[in-house]
């Protein structure tokens, strides 16, 4: 859901982004989906390729949508989507189970609800979830670049161990650790404070769609405000990173910290919050729907468990 609803922004912003500089082959560009961002590589191909520039001038973003449309139907608003889903499946997965698994294991080890559990949990989650998916989006870029099927997937695997080791899969592990974890820890710990505070104001149920709505809302854009830094950085970072990868570029050893040093000398403070909109944008509605959808599915068969165990006969001692 939280995909579907933020995915037309983004690819509003590269079509307006494509007719401003128009993407040549062999660069690249950072897609997100919501809560996820994904590297995207420019082929060559015909111009009905989604991140190519529109064929109608874009005047604005109210302007991008309506034309969009208009030309090549709403549809299109979603185009670059399908791909993405194949990593945001496992990595939401990962990322939820271990949070659930590792949140209630503390609180019962500590015998505690202290929200920094909930911070301790998120952050820890994250780094198993981006430590799993890390090779697979380097080898989906690398497909994406050549063009790859899957049944040359192993090629293409034993590649990359041959060029670079087993440890080249692990490239862009550290700028997205920067980003991911604090925003993980800030989110999760925040999300529970302001859940509990609306519990006790307004008299409602934990579990009710608009208490995590909100609380998810904004824990999100905090969360997005703390860490845009990193985001900077890491999307530099990223998008450098994947030449690399498709052999358009060589290896540059910087650091995260280089790098924002970097931009600090270039653009000063403003510079470490560039985006600040488009990403609050983005963020604060993927997180609030995310969550909301979440807590109410885990309470519907929370529900019908506990039904199901009044249901059954019981034993006689």
């Amino acid at each position: 859901m939280a995909r579907l609803r933020v995915t037309p922004l983004d690819v509003v912003k590269i079509r307006l982004q494509a007719q401003k500089t128009p993407f040549a082959k062999g660069n690249c560009f950072v897609y997100c989906n919501g809560l996820m961002d994904h590297l995207c590589v420019c082929l060559n191909g015909n111009g009905k390729a989604w991140y190519k520039r529109s064929p109608a001038n874009l005047t604005g973003t109210r302007d991008a949508f309506i034309k969009i449309v208009q030309h090549e139907g709403a549809k299109s608003l979603w185009s670059g989507l399908p791909p993405t889903l194949i990593m945001a499946v496992p990595t939401t997965v990962i990322y939820f189970t271990t949070y659930e698994w590792l949140k209630d294991g503390l609180m019962w080890q500590l015998d505690s609800r202290h929200p920094s559990i909930c911070m301790l949990a998120g952050a820890m989650a994250r780094v198993g979830a981006v430590t799993v998916i890390s090779p697979l989006e380097l080898i989906r870029t690398k497909m994406q670049s050549q063009q790859l099927t899957y049944k040359q997937l192993g090629a293409c695997v034993k590649q990359a161990v041959a060029q670079g080791g087993w440890r080249s899969f692990w490239q862009g592990w550290s700028p997205t650790m920067f980003r991911d974890v604090p925003f993980s820890g800030i989110y999760w710990m925040n999300l529970e404070l302001i859940k509990r505070w609306i519990v006790k104001h307004y008299a409602v149920r934990e579990q009710a769609f608009f208490v995590n709505f909100t609380a998810g809302a904004i824990s999100g854009m905090l969360a997005a405000t703390l860490t845009l830094p990193f985001d900077v950085v890491k999307t530099q970072r990223q998008v450098a990173l994947g030449k690399v990868v498709i052999g358009a570029a060589t290896p540059n050893h910087e650091s995260t910290w280089s790098v924002m040093r970097d931009i600090y000398r270039r653009a000063g403070p403003s510079g470490l919050f560039a985006g600040f909109l488009p990403r609050v944008a983005k963020v604060a509605p993927a997180c609030a729907i995310m969550i909301g959808c979440y807590e109410c599915v885990k309470d519907f068969f929370r529900q019908l468990n506990h039904q199901k165990m009044l249901a059954l006969p019981r034993m006689d001692g």
